[in-house]
């Protein structure tokens, strides 16, 4: 694999032209199609197999015209203080609302009068109304001007003292991702900066991840409504594709300035770059796109969307990196070098003609030569530092409550949070999370008994509030009621009612023939977070497994991939400890911008181990082999991890700390789901890079010696080499210079 990445590194830097030209289409056809795409209507949401899901869908078919997926919203009124909602003035105003709300838009389906006696929504104590707003579209299809007149309903009764706050999903809109995101890129350029000491060499970087960036994010804009692609499928495309496209390309420029030291020249240089730090960026990206595509195996479509797209963004960041770098490397010239090193090369070159030497011209130890050293003569106690502080940032992760978030976890300066936080004041905690009860009653005998039977039994459940009457639909063979839950939707004695509710349906079912089943937002919250529970071990055993044979390719050892598998799930683990104790109990939740701690998102273990695993074995593919390249060279074990480090602390250290500023800048986003995404990814690269790979592996390496490098004949032979640490590569550019310096020499001495 070096020689043809060598091969490719070349070409590119001998055709930059044609190679930028190439990318720079393929950025403007994207951008074109995303400019003409239509807008992306819908957010979808199912989850295949669960009860949830087909209840929802038996819904669709037995009550047609009903837009099950439709938007809602809620108008809460309070009366103001030391009145009533029902006094005769306040009662008009929200009668007039209702048909102000009617009037105000053709997308409604349809708009409950809160005094109407059949279906009454005021509150015991008459202070508090809502009004219920169910729409024919989703919430990504309303129009601007069924949003205005939502948003404006209530104003007049605002300015005569009565409290009017509007919750659910008819007001949902993109995520904002905010001003911070930007901070975390320009964090990204200083770094670069300093590590390379060149704006050019600096701005190179950040120029090619932004194109593959935008080529990735485009075409995801372009495809959303043609595929259905979630909001946040972009989001995180964005996120991820930013931080690898800059880490690759800091990679594989660090090695053609390494190699212009040595005093090749630039095209050489170049395809020499690219055939040593190149393979190794494509084998991280392999293992980032491993991680990433293997979501689908939860088989819920908008996580498959996300890993899919993600891992897209990934494969552009590893083509830029092989082909785009190379040709920009072309068009800047000396100057990817700075002035200073340009000035004391030439220096250096001078003397090494005339055969002086002076202390300058020979290496120095670097914080890495010394940090290495440092470790091997302490290993155990570094290594023991390492495992205790992550394990005990881990503990929080034993008491994860997960769930999925609703306007519960809003700020509480927004009108959804007071919405709900009113409903829950005025109707309890559990009429937030309603559950949906759908009857199939083909198959049933007196149906009439069975409905009766299965609500009774239903309110005799201590977590019950209230049962609404059964509604049949118009064949009579399906009714549909809801179910108000004493306590909140998240909460664990909620989960305990939809499975009792199920258990019930279970024996109703064995004696009446009726099947009852349980949807709703709450009853998809709770399967889908189960479904994430049952799906997270094989998933994990799925990518690690995978992930293992590939470093096992990389590395040729057994021990290598093994230490970067069980570094990884420590890290992992320590992360999830951090989201845990920030979003889930509150802890330094100002600093970060949360205002309501509540469960972690369902989604976020099995998205962690996803992304996490893929960009920790970056760092362990970058820093380690390095070291095994210098042991196939005839260093000793010991001698390998310094010079390991001497050439790749540095870079290593610059990469993280721009992937966790480019993660950190998504803690600003509006959207809980992308703050969380992007605490949890910073904080995780930080233990993995600067704990686990910079201290833990050393430390192991240090201890097991020439035993990490151990590989037995059997499986050496039968697994394929790909020449990642470039052995091969040298050896034949070796030849090929000794070849072309005799053929110089014997054409000499025939013209002499």
């Amino acid at each position: 694999m070096a020689t043809f990445l060598h091969t490719i590194g070349r070409f590119a830097f001998r055709r930059r032209g044609i190679v930028a030209l190439v990318w720079v289409a393929l950025l403007a056809l994207a951008g074109v199609g995303a400019a003409t795409a239509s807008t992306a209507t819908s957010n979808s949401f199912s989850i295949p197999g669960t009860e949830a899901q087909r209840a929802f869908d038996l819904l669709e078919e037995r009550y047609p015209g009903q837009s099950a997926d439709g938007a809602s919203a809620r108008v809460v009124f309070k009366a103001p203080e030391g009145e009533k909602i029902t006094a005769p003035e306040n009662a008009a105003e929200v009668s007039g609302i209702v048909k102000e709300l009617k009037d105000g838009s053709d997308q409604i389906a349809s708009v409950a009068d809160p005094f109407d006696e059949k279906a009454p929504a005021v509150s015991r104590d008459g202070t508090t109304a809502y009004i219920t707003v169910t729409y024919d579209v989703s919430s990504f299809e309303l129009t601007e001007k069924t949003r205005d007149s939502l948003k404006n309903a209530g104003n007049d009764a605002r300015e005569g003292g009565m409290t009017v706050e509007i919750g659910g999903d008819a007001l949902m809109v993109m995520p904002q991702t905010g001003i911070t995101e930007v901070i975390g890129v320009v964090v990204a350029g200083i770094v670069l900066v300093v590590t390379f000491g060149s704006l050019v060499a600096a701005g190179l970087p950040l120029i090619t991840a932004l194109i593959g960036v935008g080529i990735g994010v485009s075409t995801i804009t372009a495809l959303a409504s043609v595929m259905d692609l979630g909001s946040t499928t972009a989001t995180l495309a964005m996120m991820i594709g930013l931080a690898v496209g800059i880490d690759y390309a800091l990679f594989i420029v660090s090695r053609y300035r390494a190699e212009l030291a040595e005093g090749r020249e630039r095209e050489e240089a170049a395809g020499r770059a690219v055939g040593t730090a190149g393979s190794a960026v494509v084998f991280a990206g392999l293992t980032v796109v491993i991680a990433l595509a293997g979501l689908a195996v939860v088989n819920i479509p908008i996580l498959t969307k996300m890993g899919v797209a993600a891992a897209g963004t990934v494969v552009l960041a590893v083509l830029v990196a092989i082909t785009l770098i190379p040709a920009f490397l072309g068009f800047a010239g000396e100057r990817i070098v700075s002035r200073k090193d340009r000035k004391a090369r030439k220096a250096a070159a001078g003397r090494a003609a005339t055969g002086e030497v002076l202390a300058e011209d020979i290496p120095r130890d670097n914080g890495g030569t010394r940090w290495a050293r440092f470790v091997q003569r302490r290993p155990v106690m570094v290594l023991l530092a390492g495992v205790i502080g992550l394990g005990v940032i881990a503990v929080p992760a034993a008491s994860l409550e997960m769930g999925l978030p609703d306007d519960g976890a809003q700020p509480t300066s927004s009108s959804p949070r007071k919405a709900y936080d009113l409903l829950s004041d005025g109707f309890g905690p559990g009429f937030n999370g309603p559950l949906v009860g759908v009857v199939d009653l083909k198959g049933s005998g007196d149906q009439e008994a069975v409905l009766e039977r299965i609500t009774g039994e239903i309110q005799k459940n201590e977590h019950v509030v209230a049962v609404t009457p059964p509604v049949p639909n118009r064949a009579g063979d399906t009714a549909m009621f809801t179910v108000i839950p004493k306590d909140r939707p998240n909460s664990f004695e909620t989960e305990t009612l939809v499975h009792d509710i199920r258990d019930l349906g279970d024996t109703l079912k064995a004696e009446d023939g009726a099947e009852v089943s349980v949807t709703g937002a709450t009853a998809m919250n709770i399967d889908f977070s189960e479904k994430m529970n049952d799906a997270l071990l094989p998933y994990l055993a799925l990518v690690v497994g995978l992930a293992f044979l590939l470093l096992m390719v990389v590395f040729r050892s057994v021990l290598v991939p093994l230490k970067a598998a069980l570094g990884f799930l420590l890290s992992v683990v320590a992360a999830l400890g951090a989201v845990v104790a920030v979003f889930q109990w509150g802890w330094l939740g100002g600093l970060f911008g949360v205002e309501q701690p509540g469960p972690i998102m369902s989604v976020m273990p099995i998205l962690m181990v996803g992304v996490v695993f893929g960009l920790a074995m970056d760092y362990e593919v970058f820093l380690v082999t390095r070291m095994r390249e210098a042991y196939v060279h005839g260093e000793s074990p010991s001698q390998a991890i310094t010079t390991g480090f001497r050439h790749g602390a540095r870079v290593v250290t610059a990469a993280a700390v721009i992937m966790i500023a480019v993660f950190a800048g998504f803690i600003g986003s509006t959207e809980q789901m992308i703050k969380m995404i992007g605490f949890g990814l910073a904080i995780a690269v930080f233990f993995d890079a600067f704990v686990v790979r910079m201290a833990i592996v050393p430390a192991v390496l240090a201890l097991l010696g020439q035993r990490a490098w151990w590989l037995p004949r059997w499986l050496d032979r039968a697994l394929p080499d790909f020449d990642v640490e470039g052995d091969k590569l040298r050896k034949k550019l070796d030849a090929d210079a000794a070849e072309g310096g005799a053929g110089k020499e014997e054409r000499q001495t025939v013209s002499a």
